[in-house]
């Protein structure tokens, strides 16, 4: 291979010194990284990121790396595997997607929540799963997949507020709906605090915090094809969202640089240094820095879906107050 600009190669190693934005990324081993519709969880000084592993048609389970820079990532293994048993909602031929890890502090374990169907029935289950372990890369143990309150939950993500509270935000009714619900305070279950968010026809949401604002994206349901994203703001989680348009700026905005979002990571403070934290808040740090993380699907071959992990400009004085813009490659200082 020959390397990037931004990139040293060896016979044994590559290294990144920035990010290359929709470029195949290699892991330390020199394979591709597998890891899409994930998050990044910043735990002990180090960066974990979780995602769907795939071949070119089937899902593989929840892949987990490592890294100390964002930048390079180590391959730890599956941190959630398919089970062998064929009755399970989780067998091999079901899918896995949109895998979101978070911490709970009183429980001191690390729940995954993620969207499943279930073996040989296509997209008709539309429930999420909950899965458990006591160490951040797994083994996670499966707990149970369901509908939460009843209600189809396909994409999804996870958001933990400020006070600790977790709630799930997910796609419903054949993904017309985008529905919230809070979680239990050991994040294992649903409450029945569960309300229509808006009723717009989206998927793919991704959200943060920021000045006591909440910032919701997603993307429009057109399949694997990309389409524009739409960001609301809200004062309250239960809203009312107002929709301020598109935030992506550049060549290809319309579709989003030919991406979905996944995931916004508040990237800890001081230029790249790692800020001793035990688990990154997904609310604004003292000088908050946020990465909007997207998917550029290749339904052809999923394996090869490459990733857009993009700088989030904040300007909360603007009738658009966050900005993405496009770039080929970039770095966090």
């Amino acid at each position: 291979m020959q390397p990037c600009f931004g990139q040293r190669s060896s016979s044994t190693k590559l290294h990144y010194d920035r990010f290359h934005v929709g470029q195949t990324w290699l892991d330390s081993k020199g394979d591709t990284i597998n890891a899409h519709g994930g998050n990044i969880v910043y735990y002990k000084n180090t960066y974990y990121w979780f995602g769907e592993k795939r071949d070119r048609h089937h899902s593989l389970g929840v892949s987990v790396y490592s890294s100390k820079d964002l930048y390079n990532w180590k391959p730890e293994g599956l941190a959630l595997a398919h089970s062998k048993d064929t009755t399970s909602d989780i067998a091999f031929g079901g899918i896995m997607e949109r895998p979101k890890v978070v911490y709970n502090k009183k429980t001191k374990q690390f729940v995954m929540w993620f969207h499943v169907e279930v073996r040989g029935k296509g997209y008709g289950a539309a429930k999420v799963g909950v899965a458990v372990s006591k160490h951040i890369t797994g083994p996670y143990q499966f707990i149970r997949s369901f509908r939460p309150n009843g209600n189809m939950s396909r994409d999804m993500t996870i958001f933990v507020d400020d006070n600790g509270a977790a709630y799930e935000i997910y796609s419903s009714r054949e993904n017309y709906d985008l529905r919230i619900v809070r979680l239990t305070d050991d994040y294992l279950n649903v409450t029945t605090k569960d309300s229509l968010l808006f009723a717009k026809h989206r998927e793919a949401p991704a959200i943060f915090k920021y000045q006591k604002k909440y910032y919701l994206i997603t993307s429009g349901c057109t399949g694997w094809a990309p389409n524009a994203a739409a960001l609301r703001v809200a004062d309250n989680l239960y809203g009312p969202w107002k929709l301020l348009g598109n935030p992506l700026k550049g060549k290809d905005s319309n579709i989003s640089f030919y991406g979905q979002p996944t995931y916004f990571f508040p990237v800890p403070a001081s230029s790249g240094r790692l800020r001793k934290k035990s688990v990154q808040s997904q609310s604004q740090s003292p000088s908050p820095r946020f990465i909007y993380m997207a998917d550029r699907w290749n339904p052809k071959n999923l394996k090869d879906s490459r990733y857009q992990f993009l700088p989030v400009t904040l300007t909360p004085q603007n009738e658009m107050p966050i900005e993405i813009k496009w770039q080929d490659s970039w770095q966090l200082n």
